[in-house]
């Protein structure tokens, strides 16, 4: 056998140690364990509280008056970006109408979300708000805000602004009950189009709180746990809200994967589940709303208990929390003018319902007691 050269064997030699790290792609830097979270050390007493505070009291979420914005981007190009682990952004323009006039501030959008990013499901798709450094949203309504979940119209039927309204209604009904919620600031978008100068779309939208502020709200902070099971979390906060989700119809949601659920840990180390994202729900009923086939029920105004099995005096004392906000509730649903009547009647309709079930400990054994299959977690 013939041997190689000493020339084209230096060659071979040198090429092999110059290409093969081009060929190899950069090893992606290992991701931080959630895991250490848990054990970091947390602020003194007083700086928790001094934060608590200052979130607390930020207008945005403080106030509830509806807001009104324009939006300026190029929305063709967003629109296009329909891939759910997109993180591209785009340059756009938030302009704010405050007493002392139109405010500008230069922000940065991306799309977000899965469901609603499909193209058969929504023609405008959620949008995410990065806000520029702190001193450039001094003294407006954005001042402390990073970054904000906008929930937008979906398509532009004018019968879209309902399930808008509904949604933000959701967040509200929680609000009522516990603290440990989203908090949601309803407004009213013009969309212009930074290219045409067109306006896109005049819809409702909703402004979602940051998941770090509703933990620091609560004196605690956000946690990525997934495979979370339910005697990890507090017990009496997970009652409520699987209450919740069933008095909403909610079967769109994970403990187990984090789907639309943060997990927020205290001082103490308990662990609380908080949830939110309603628009695949019963109450407020889209026509792409539609449950996952394997839960067994026919469409999202079927509700479904899909938390622990509990006894009927457990679930009749998380029951006694709504009960006591009964009347508030339907307050605030007549109170939003805008909703259609027609909208407003089914709403109304479908709360009654849930207050049925509520009313006495017997029905609450009936539906939540009786015949629950014990699960870790969902």
């Amino acid at each position: 056998m013939r041997l190689l050269g000493p020339t084209l064997a230096s060659v071979l030699i040198v090429w092999s140690t110059v290409s093969a790290p081009l060929a190899q792609k950069a090893a992606p830097p290992p991701k931080k364990s959630p895991l250490l979270k848990l054990a970091e050390p947390w602020p003194a007493n007083d700086v928790i509280e001094a934060t608590r505070v200052e979130v607390d009291s930020r207008r945005l979420f403080k106030e509830t008056e509806p807001l009104t914005f324009t939006l300026t981007a190029d929305f063709k190009a967003l629109n296009k970006e329909r891939n759910p682990n997109s993180k591209k952004l785009f340059p756009a323009v938030l302009t704010m109408l405050e007493p002392k006039g139109a405010q500008d501030i230069s922000v940065k959008i991306g799309s977000r979300g899965h469901f609603r990013l499909m193209p058969r499901n929504c023609d405008f798709v959620p949008i995410r708000v990065e806000f520029p450094r702190e001193g450039e949203t001094k003294g407006t309504l954005f001042e402390g805000q990073t970054s904000l979940k906008l929930g937008t119209h979906c398509r532009g039927d004018r019968e879209y602004d309902s399930f808008t309204l509904k949604e933000y209604l959701t967040y509200r009904l929680f609000n009522l009950v516990t603290p440990l919620s989203f908090r949601a600031r309803l407004a009213h978008g013009s969309y212009i189009d930074s290219n045409t100068k067109k306006t896109v779309a005049n819809r409702y939208a909703i402004f979602v709180e940051h998941e770090n502020d509703v933990a620091r709200r609560f004196g605690g902070r956000n946690v990525e746990l997934q495979r979370i099971r339910f005697d990890d979390l507090d017990p009496a906060t997970l009652n409520r809200m699987m209450l919740f989700e069933y008095m909403i119809g909610n079967t769109d949601f994970s403990i187990w994967m984090l789907h639309n659920v943060r997990i927020v840990q205290d001082p103490n180390r308990k662990l609380f589940a908080v949830p939110y994202d309603f628009d695949l729900t019963g109450l407020v009923h889209p026509p792409y709303a539609v449950p996952d086939p394997r839960l067994g029920i026919r469409s999202v105004l079927d509700r479904l208990y899909r938390g622990p099995c509990r006894t009927t005096e457990d679930l009749d004392a998380t029951a006694e929390s709504f009960r006591a906000k009964r009347a508030d509730m339907f307050t605030l649903l007549d109170s939003m003018r805008d909703l259609d009547p027609l909208a407003r009647g089914e709403a109304k309709s479908y709360l009654e319902g849930f207050f049925r079930t509520i009313e006495r400990p017997e029905s609450i054994k009936r539906q939540f007691v009786n015949g629950c299959k014990a699960q870790e977690t969902m």
